[in-house]
Parts: C-alpha cells; sequence; structure tokens
C-alpha cells in the first residue's frame, strides 16, 4: 500500500473519531435525516453544478423510463441504442458512454448501480428504479463527489428513494405500439416506530420495429423500525426481471429508405436479466447532530444478450455475452454537524469495501442463438475495493462557504478462465491500483440572488475491459481525471432562476495497446464547455424553463497522430431544449416541450457526422383535487414525425443507424387511493 494512501485512509478513519470528542452541543442544528452514506452535494449550497428533480416534478411528466429525466440537465443527451433491456449511451462533461461505459456514476440511496464487468465497465442499468418512487434524482457534474470513485469521472447521478410518509399513489398509461405502463408506490406507517415503503412498475411495448417487444418488472421495498430513539434499523431489497426482441441497427440505406425496417441479416436478437438486491442498514444517533450510519448489501444478478452485426462491409454475426454477477458490499460512515472556531461545519467521514465477481461467456457464429463455435471467452473476474472517504463543509462567511473532500481507494482481484477459450483477451492478476482523489470548492453568497461558486476536482478510473487483467503485473496506472469549474447561480423571488456553468476537464493516462498483450499509459484528452439553465415564471399561469449545453473536445496526445486534435467521438457539440407550460385555469394544463441535439464525430477519424436533429412534443393535462385525487393527461411525441437517429456508430466498417420512435401517442391516469 502506497504511503499516501495509508495517509489517506488514517486521515479518514480519524475523522471517523474526531468528531465524537467534539463539542457538538455548540451545533448549529440537529443532522437532517440521512440514508446509507449521507449527502453533503445538496444543490442549493454546492460549490459543483447540480441538478435536482424531486418526486412532484418527475411525477408530472409520467415517464415510463429513468432516462428521459436527463433531458432536462444542461448538457445532457442520451443516445439511445434502441436495443431492447440494454442500456444507453449517456453523454456527460464531453464524455459519450455513461451508462453503457464507465462515464457516469449512478447510486441509490448510496449503493452504486454501475457493473464492473457486465458488457462495459461501468455499465448500469436505470430499469431497476420505478419513477414512481424517486424522492430526489440528482446530477451533479465532473468527478466531484468524495462519496464514489471509479466510473464518477464525467458525473454521478445520485437517486433517493421515498422512505418516510403515509401514500397511495398509481400512474396507469397506454401508449401507441400496444405499449402499457402501470407503476404504484406505496408508504405507511405501520406504527409509531414502523415505516413501510413499497414500489412496483409492469411494463410492455410491442415497439414500432419488427422484433422489438419488451417486457419487464421492478419491485422494491423497504421495511424501517426505530428500536429506540436514537437506533433505527432497515431492511429493503429491490428485483428486476426482464426480456426483450431486438431489432438491432439498419445501415444507412435501409434508414434512408424505411426506419421502422430490420436488416435480413439480423436474426433472434434479444437480451434477458434478473437482478435482485438485499440491503440492511443500521443508524445510530450518537448525539443531537451526530449519526453512524452502517451498512451492508449483496446483488446477484444474470444477464444475457444476443445481438447481431457486421463484422466486415458483407458479413454479419450474431454474438451472445452471458454475465453471472455476484456483489457484496458493506459500509459505516459518521454524519455530523458541528462549530470549530465558531465556524459551523459539516461533515461526513467512512469506509467501505465490496467484493464483485462476475462469470463471463462470449461466443460468436451464433445460429440463432444457438453455440456452434467455441467460446471466445470463458472465464471469472473479480474486483475487490477497500475505500475511506471525508468530505467536510465550512461556511466561514457568507462569502467564503468552503467544501473540501478527499478519497482513498484501493483494487485488487484477478480473472481466471473457467474452460477453453479461442480468444486472447489479457486474464490474470489485477494489477494493483491504488489512487487518492481530492476536491476543493467554495461558493460565495454575494448577495440575496447571486451566487458565485468555484471548484476543482480529481477522479480516475481503471484500465477499461480485460487489460487492468493484464498477465505479469504490468504497472498501468489509472487515467486521471482533473476538473476546474466556474458558475453562478441567479435568483430572484421565485420568479426567475438562472445558473451558468463553465468547465475544463483535462484526462491523462490513457491506455493504449503497444502490440498483443502489451499496453501502457499513454493520451490525453481535453473537454471544455458551458452549461447554462433558466426557469422563467412571470406569472403564475405561465412557465418557461430552458436548457443549453455546448461542448468542444479534443484529443491532445495519442499513440495515432492522425487523431492529434480531433473531436471525441459520439459527443455531440450543442443541446438544448425549451419547455413552455401554460395553466389557464386551476385544474388544466397545456406544455410544450422541444429538444434539440446537435451533431457529433461518429468516428475517431471524424470523418463521419451523425446528422443533428430536433423533436417537439405537446401535452395536456386535466387535475382534479378532493378526498381522492386524479390527474387525466395526454402526450404527443414527435409531433412533427421527425426523422431521425437516436444514435449512429460504425461497426465492421458500416455506418449503423438507432432510428428514433416516429410520432407516438400516450395517455394515461394518476390517482392517489
Amino acid at each position: 500500500m502506497s504511503n499516501m494512501l495509508r495517509w489517506a485512509i488514517a486521515g479518514a478513519l480519524g475523522a471517523l473519531a474526531a468528531p465524537v470528542l467534539a463539542d457538538t452541543s455548540l451545533a448549529e442544528a440537529p443532522i437532517d435525516e440521512v440514508v446509507v452514506k449521507g449527502q453533503l452535494l445538496r444543490a442549493e449550497d454546492s460549490a459543483y453544478s447540480a441538478t435536482v428533480l424531486d418526486t412532484v416534478a418527475i411525477r408530472e411528466q409520467g415517464l415510463a423510463d429513468v432516462d428521459e429525466l436527463f433531458r432536462f440537465v444542461p448538457g445532457m443527451v442520451v443516445r439511445d441504442l434502441q436495443l431492447g433491456s440494454v442500456a444507453s449511451n449517456i453523454v456527460i462533461r464531453g464524455f459519450g458512454s455513461g451508462g453503457h461505459g464507465g462515464d457516469l456514476g449512478a447510486v441509490i440511496d448510496g449503493i452504486p448501480l454501475n457493473e464492473a464487468m457486465s458488457h462495459a465497465d461501468g455499465y448500469v442499468d436505470l430499469n431497476t428504479v420505478v419513477p414512481l418512487e424517486i424522492a430526489s434524482f440528482s446530477v451533479f457534474k465532473g468527478p466531484v463527489s468524495a462519496l464514489y470513485g471509479n466510473y464518477n469521472r464525467g458525473g454521478l447521478v445520485d437517486i433517493q428513494t421515498r422512505k418516510s410518509g403515509d401514500y397511495a399513489e398509481t400512474d396507469l398509461s397506454l401508449g401507441s405500439y400496444d405499449t402499457v405502463d402501470v407503476q404504484a408506490a406505496y408508504g405507511a406507517g405501520l406504527s409509531d416506530n414502523q415505516q413501510l415503503n413499497l414500489a412496483g412498475q409492469l411494463y410492455r411495448t410491442d415497439g414500432f420495429r419488427p422484433q422489438s417487444k419488451t417486457e419487464r418488472g421492478t419491485f422494491s421495498g423497504r421495511w424501517s423500525v426505530d428500536v429506540t430513539p436514537d437506533l433505527q434499523v432497515a431492511l429493503s431489497s429491490r428485483y428486476l426481471q426482464s426480456e426483450s426482441d431486438s431489432a438491432s441497427y439498419l445501415t444507412r440505406t435501409q434508414f434512408e429508405s424505411d426506419r421502422r425496417g430490420i436488416d435480413p441479416n439480423v436474426q433472434n436478437d434479444g437480451a434477458e436479466k434478473e437482478f435482485l438486491t438485499v440491503r440492511g442498514d443500521v443508524n445510530y444517533q450518537l448525539a443531537e447532530a451526530l449519526k453512524l450510519l452502517t451498512f451492508a448489501y449483496t446483488t446477484q444478478q444474470d444477464f444475457t444478450r444476443w445481438f447481431s452485426r457486421p463484422i466486415n462491409t458483407s458479413t454479419w454475426r450474431q454474438r451472445e455475452e452471458t454475465y453471472d454477477r455476484s456483489v457484496f458490499g458493506a459500509g459505516t460512515s459518521l454524519n455530523g454537524v458541528t462549530t470549530l472556531a465558531a465556524i459551523p461545519v459539516t461533515y461526513i467521514a467512512g469506509v467501505e469495501t465490496f467484493r464483485e465477481s462476475t462469470e463471463y461467456k462470449f461466443f460468436d457464429g451464433l445460429d440463432r442463438r444457438r453455440r456452434v463455435l467455441p467460446a471466445q471467452s470463458d472465464r471469472e473476474t473479480e474486483l475487490n475495493s477497500v475505500s475511506a472517504f471525508t468530505e467536510v463543509r465550512a461556511t466561514v462567511h457568507p462569502l467564503a462557504q468552503l467544501s473540501v473532500g478527499l478519497r482513498a481507494d484501493r483494487f485488487t482481484g484477478g480473472c481466471e478462465r473457467q474452460g477453453p477459450e479461442t480468444g486472447t483477451d489479457p486474464c490474470g492478476a489485477l494489477n494493483k491500483a491504488d489512487h487518492v482523489s481530492p476536491k476543493v470548492g467554495v461558493t460565495s453568497q454575494v448577495t440575496d440572488w447571486l451566487q458565485l461558486r468555484a471548484s476543482w476536482a480529481e477522479g480516475f478510473a481503471l484500465p477499461n475491459g480485460f487489460v487492468k487483467y493484464a498477465i505479469g503485473g504490468q504497472p498501468l496506472d489509472e487515467n486521471v481525471f482533473r476538473q476546474t469549474e466556474v458558475g453562478l447561480r441567479f435568483t430572484a423571488a421565485e420568479a426567475f432562476e438562472f445558473d451558468l456553468a463553465g468547465y475544463r476537464l483535462k484526462s491523462t493516462g490513457e491506455v493504449r495497446t503497444v502490440s498483443p498483450g502489451v499496453y501502457e499509459n499513454y493520451g490525453a484528452t481535453l473537454r471544455e464547455g458551458v452549461e447554462v439553465s433558466a426557469r422563467w415564471t412571470p406569472v403564475e399561469s405561465f412557465e418557461f424553463a430552458a436548457v443549453y449545453g455546448i461542448t468542444d473536445t479534443k484529443v491532445e496526445q495519442n499513440a495515432d497522430a492522425r487523431l492529434l486534435g480531433l473531436s471525441v467521438a459520439g459527443v455531440p457539440e450543442t443541446s438544448g431544449s425549451l419547455e413552455l407550460t401554460y395553466r389557464p385555469f386551476a385544474d388544466w394544463s397545456f406544455n410544450a416541450f422541444w429538444r434539440y441535439v446537435g451533431e457529433y464525430e461518429v468516428d475517431a477519424l471524424n470523418t463521419l457526422q451523425a446528422d443533428n436533429y430536433d423533436l417537439l412534443d405537446l401535452g395536456v393535462s386535466y387535475t382534479q383535487r378532493g378526498e381522492r385525487n386524479y390527474r387525466v393527461y395526454a402526450r404527443l411525441d414527435n409531433v412533427t414525425d421527425e426523422k431521425y437517429a437516436t444514435s449512429v456508430s460504425v461497426i465492421g466498417g458500416q455506418q449503423l443507424f438507432a432510428p428514433g420512435m416516429p410520432r407516438s401517442v400516450r395517455a394515461g391516469i394518476q390517482f392517489d387511493f
């Protein structure tokens, strides 16, 4: 273990102990309810850019997929691959593989959802979350959180579920292409000291293309009991089962002639997934402003996908990828509020660990899902992590509110072959990796209506895929990311809000292949951009909201000299949206939402570009308030029937298109019972 890591862990452990001796009677207020890890990165006083949506805002959208919430975040784009039960590519801060790769961290109630080796490092499936159960949906930009490490380089989405209250809510909707979505959420106090929260979703659609049927069910539950006034125990679980068919991609000629078609080379593609996680929490109130939070969890998952794609300009093949994943994790953290030298301080410090193993099988050249060739990969990988983290926020002065974070991570593990393989990917001991990530930010409340902020943060990523398991313990370092950001937030009572952020994010230590089985850290990329969000409510009946982002990416160092100065593929240069809401009467609401996604480079050499597109959606709703509230809504998406591709890529030398949804309609009812 490196000296730096030893000192960082010692510091975090010291931070765990020291506040117990502090004079918590000087704390400015009792600590708020926190779960699992707590969270200091609240949007209203964060030194880092953040977008937060709450239960009311989410329910008003009537969404079936959590991915749709990213359209309200400036600079973010969802490049939907249109492959049933397979995650999309999510663009954030100049990174193009969030969700499908490791560019976006995702946590639910503090527990990471990213998967170490499931299809791609950092892969995350947000279908494990029921939209109706969400209490808050927060997106933090860049590697700014000390609470989470790997997969956090472009940003973090923190999802908190509802854990209190008495409610019983449903959302039932029907849509084009035989789409049915049924959601329900229930919360109740079983007694003076017990709370139960449940949620579920059943979703099915035939899709607008042949062979595009999807069915999934998601269920979650949490039971908590206050054993004593200071001790709370909770048990929660989450389950997902999904099955999808897939029409795969279209070539350019096919996309231009019939976006609803299917390539004749596509076999019976699809995916099947079963996911179960169980977690226990023990929260203890040490003092009025001091809480000790402890958690342990396990996740078991089976995921198989079949995918037809070209391997050259004339031949397609179907492949199979199977992942049997098992995770065990635990951690503890101390969360408190105190004063030091008359300065109010909020802090969190903790340690955590997890062990994640994945049995991975890869077959190519299938005959309609039948294996006819030997396995290219048949192996088991293991990734183990021990981490320590601390985050402190101190209000030195209204003009100087400081935020400091530090995270130390250590990774070990390995790869073992389970049977004969024809592939050549590395499979051996994991190169032990230690990394310490500092974060620092400052917020200045200049006036009641103007807040300025600035921050610097570092993040990291392990070498991608099986490279990290290179035989012989090659000394590969982590891929390091450093972000500098400045921003301002302007508010005028409740009528106008405006937020502006500018950032510079540099990636160094990218891994390249020198020769088969030999790798080195060589590569650097620069990402710069501006992100804007605004909300204006001139009168109670009218509301205008907008988000906009512009991103510039540039390859600064690469083994291929042809790439120097070129843009990163898959990242639109511009994106934005406008939303108008008009409420002529107390019960009626009319909504128009316009979304724009700019051009982006498709290949590394920047010889192919994906076209820009814009979409217009219109909605109307009627709300009846009384003893039994209900809301009836209808939405017409893609009003102009725009022909567009949600994702464009190059596979096997061919440019391939994932066609976007044609004009479609959805109608539903939400009611409390």
